[in-house]
């Protein structure tokens, strides 16, 4: 059961690429909940339920997004451990990570109960949808632990080299969220409730599968001394972690601002843009696999003081990056409309018109789609560097592209000005990212 694999030594393009397919395919996978729930609200429930999925958006990727960012922060100090042959230094690493996810979630879950009602109120969430929006929200929020441990357990066994026990986690749950979705939602005809459900007990099933695995791995066999509390390893994961959770929540803070502009064109467009923002996290899902991997070969090989396999594995993960991120851009210019079609039934009262918003947004989305890989590369590989400044401060370059292209870009081409604020975020972040990179790359070269 033991899947580690040692990253400082062999070709440096092909350890990527084991590591970053499982990582693709597992993503893609968890990128299906949403999207399941989405088809089957969408078509079996109705375009209201639909535009209450969307209205939630931006609220539920700022909890997944900050759990992201802390857990793959966490995540670096293990891959350097490993790196550097140090067991006894994964093993307390390790330990922290769990009393610090464990603080964490419960606080979340906690204020997640109280919050979904004003936050979406705050958001100006139309009236038909807002009950609709505040149940599935307080259910996701509520469910906060169970994403918490199977991102916290996925990303420590990436750490060592183990993106096998992931993917086989995220089709198995993959598979279970849409039966549960079908059974709840079409057969016992919950609704929401249903499809929030089959999301959480689908998670659960992931977490569960990689905790079985990391077991039996020797790195993470847990010892009662490395689950003490240790002040100086909670403060070195924190100084990775949180900045990376921060720039999530300033990222998604500039998301939210866009939502509350969105919904001003009502619920029609909300669920128009709901379809396309389906379809973001698909679209990106190799991005962010890819900057993952290299994060755990950067990590690894910096540990090792490798610094010249760094210098040739950036420039291989970039060549990769573009490479995709461009092929999945022609790929839904041609096939764009039938994919937003997905969503909501053609007969459906308003759905034309909302398809069409769909269409369009999903066009100019994927058009700047090589920002995103760009963004997503350099924002792990330079934080696998142990630099957590970087990664913050792009997430105000992200939050002050967004914010700006919302306010202003409608007054020119009307509301489908809004649909420029993804491709420019991702620009503005990636660009600062890569240079931020390349002084750290040369600082350690000259030393």
């Amino acid at each position: 059961m033991d899947r580690t694999v040692n990253m400082t030594t062999g070709n440096p393009a092909k350890l990527i690429l084991h590591l970053a397919i499982p990582l693709m395919l597992t993503n893609l996978g968890q990128q299906l909940y949403g999207i399941v729930d989405a088809i089957i609200v969408g078509k079996g429930i109705g375009v209201n339920a639909f535009a209450a999925l969307g209205a939630c958006d931006w609220l539920v990727w700022l909890v997944l997004w900050t759990i992201t960012g802390l857990t793959q922060g966490f995540s670096s100090l293990i891959a350097q451990r490993f790196g550097a042959k140090d067991k006894d230094g994964v093993r307390h690493a390790t330990g922290m990570c769990v009393r610090l996810c464990l603080l964490f979630g419960i606080t979340v879950t906690v204020a997640g109960f109280f919050a979904a009602g004003p936050f979406l109120r705050l958001l100006g969430t139309p009236a038909e949808i807002f009950d609709s929006a505040v149940l599935y929200l307080s259910m996701i929020w509520g469910g906060t632990l169970i994403v918490l441990g199977y991102n916290m357990a996925a990303a420590s066994l990436r750490a060592v080299g183990d993106g096998r026990t992931p993917l086989i986690a995220m089709i198995t749950a993959g598979l279970s969220n849409i039966l549960l979705d079908l059974l709840f939602v079409m057969i016992f005809h919950m609704g929401i409730p249903g499809a929030a459900l089959a999301t959480l007990l689908a998670q659960l099933l992931a977490f569960l599968y990689c905790l079985r695995v990391m077991v039996r791995v020797d790195v993470f066999h847990l010892r009662r001394e490395d689950l003490r509390w240790d002040g100086q390893i909670a403060r070195s994961l924190l100084k990775i972690g949180f900045p990376m959770a921060l720039s999530a929540i300033i990222v998604d803070i500039g998301g939210i601002v866009a939502q509350s502009i969105i919904n001003t064109y009502g619920y029609i467009f909300v669920a128009g843009c709901t379809a396309a923002n389906k379809l973001h996290g698909t679209l990106d899902t190799s991005a962010v696999a890819i900057g993952f991997a290299t994060s755990a070969y950067i990590g690894q090989n910096y540990g090792a003081g490798r610094i010249d396999r760094i210098h040739t594995g950036i420039r291989k993960a970039t060549v990769i990056s573009l490479a995709i991120g461009c092929s999945i851009t022609a790929l839904m210019f041609i096939f764009g409309r039938p994919v937003v079609g997905l969503f909501l039934s053609a007969d459906a009262e308003n759905a034309a018109e909302a398809l069409e918003v769909a269409y369009q947004y999903v066009l100019v989305m994927s058009a700047m789609l090589p920002g995103a890989y760009l963004m997503n590369l350099y924002r792990y590989s330079v934080q696998a560097l142990g630099k957590s400044r970087p990664p913050l401060i792009s997430g105000f370059f992200e939050l002050g592209a967004r914010v700006f292209v919302a306010l202003v870009f409608p007054l020119f081409l009307g509301q489908r000005g809004l649909f420029f604020m993804d491709g420019s975020a991702w620009w503005a972040a990636g660009i600062y990212l890569i240079i931020c990179f390349y002084i750290e790359l040369r600082k350690l070269n000259n030393q």
